[in-house]
């Protein structure tokens, strides 16, 4: 669990004990978790108990003792202790993010150059427009590609001819007479694709135009 996720997790709770009405005060747009201090308890600690005491009408201890309950058993939360006027201070179940990465590394091997693509574009054929201009042409290849793993029939035009260096960037480009779907002009390089690639060679030439 890292600590954005930490963070919604004590938000759901605030949200459920409003919800329950076992806590009469508004909302925040976020919580702040940070690592615990030095003499503290667990992994990560939050004063969200002790923003909430003033417009709740309660002490800080009482407000973190409601979001306590409502944080028991929350995936990937082992314990959670109130310590000072209602620090929480949480530690966190290390076997949850272990599995969960283990998930992901089997998904990823098992569908290899799949793992990622869907279908939520298919049947769509978007015009990209780009300028003749070396950024212009990798951003909108980078665009194609990632249309392309979403079903996405794309096509790529080019506002003038070509250059034939970008190929050995990996890019591909027709000059068209269409209207555009979107039109990709990015900042411009300041240099050509030949330029790059003789200072930087191709792949970090294109890492660094992105």
């Amino acid at each position: 669990m890292t600590p954005v996720d930490l963070s919604r997790t004590v938000l759901h709770a605030v949200r459920r004990a409003v919800r329950e009405d076992a806590l009469r005060a508004p909302v925040p747009a976020r919580v702040r978790v940070e690592r615990t201090r030095p003499g503290g308890r667990g992994e990560y600690a939050s004063a969200v108990a002790l923003q909430l005491a003033g417009p709740a009408g309660l002490g800080a201890r009482e407000v973190a003792e409601i979001l306590r309950d409502r944080l028991a058993g929350a995936p990937g939360v082992a314990g959670v202790e109130i310590t000072g006027p209602g620090f929480l201070n949480f530690t966190l179940d290390a076997s949850v993010g272990a599995a969960a990465h283990r998930d992901l590394v089997h998904r990823v091997r098992e569908e290899g150059e799949r793992y990622g693509h869907g279908d939520a574009l298919a049947g769509q054929r978007p015009l990209l427009v780009h300028a003749r201009e070396v950024r212009a042409a990798v951003t909108a290849d980078a665009v194609r590609r990632l249309l392309a793993a979403q079903g996405a029939g794309v096509r790529v035009s080019c506002a003038g001819e070509p250059d034939p260096d970008w190929a050995r960037l990996g890019v591909s480009a027709e000059s068209r007479e269409e209207a555009a779907v979107a039109s990709i002009r990015p900042v411009p390089a300041g240099d050509t694709a030949a330029g790059l690639l003789t200072r930087l060679g191709p792949d970090a030439a294109r890492w660094g135009l992105l």
